[in-house]
């Protein structure tokens, strides 16, 4: 009898070593994601400076707009937060990289500008690769979401403070429908 329970307790301690495991790595996968997304922010922080100063050459009244943009840029490459936080910031800077580009549509020869245009794509690159990166974070988020939750890992999640993790969202302004534009 004791032997029966000596490989229970063995085979059990095994079976909560693989769950547990399991949990780390499902966690690590979602780490390894936000930091994809992470080093394109960084990327697309990289590119606000040379798009604000080429602007600015073109429209000395829209200083108002360079300036939330730059010191939103500031405020990311200091911020430490977490994902949330950083995911809220993100999309501030996004809103305002979209009223810089609107500020360009009315000027004819700022759009014209060779030096603009490559910024313009080098931007519209990145935001496609940080699309692609969330995708990739929110597939890694609902995997390990299904385990924290589902049974029997939950039973070890609750045991050891695994929690779920929000996906990452739309921002509401990406949401909404663009109004057309009438000739």
């Amino acid at each position: 009898m004791p032997e029966f329970l000596i490989a229970a307790a063995v085979a059990l301690a095994l079976l909560l070593a693989l769950a547990y495991n399991a949990l780390v790595r499902r966690r690590n996968a979602v780490d390894n994601a936000f930091a994809g997304i992470d080093a394109y922010l960084l990327m697309r922080y990289d590119l606000i400076p040379n798009l604000v100063e080429t602007v600015k050459a073109y429209s000395r009244h829209e200083s108002e707009t360079l300036r939330a943009l730059t010191e939103l840029r500031a405020e990311a490459l200091a911020n430490q937060a977490g994902s949330d936080a950083r995911v809220r910031l993100d999309n501030r800077i996004g809103a305002a990289l979209q009223g810089v580009i609107a500020v360009a549509e009315g000027y004819p020869e700022l759009k014209a500008s060779a030096q603009f245009a490559q910024l313009q794509r080098a931007l519209n690159e990145v935001e496609e690769r940080l699309s692609a990166a969330r995708r990739a974070f929110n597939a890694a988020v609902t995997d390990y979401n299904n385990a924290v939750q589902q049974v029997p890992l939950n039973l070890v999640a609750g045991a050891f403070g695994f929690r779920s993790r929000a996906l990452l969202a739309a921002p509401d302004a990406t949401r909404a429908a663009p109004a057309a534009a009438l000739a």
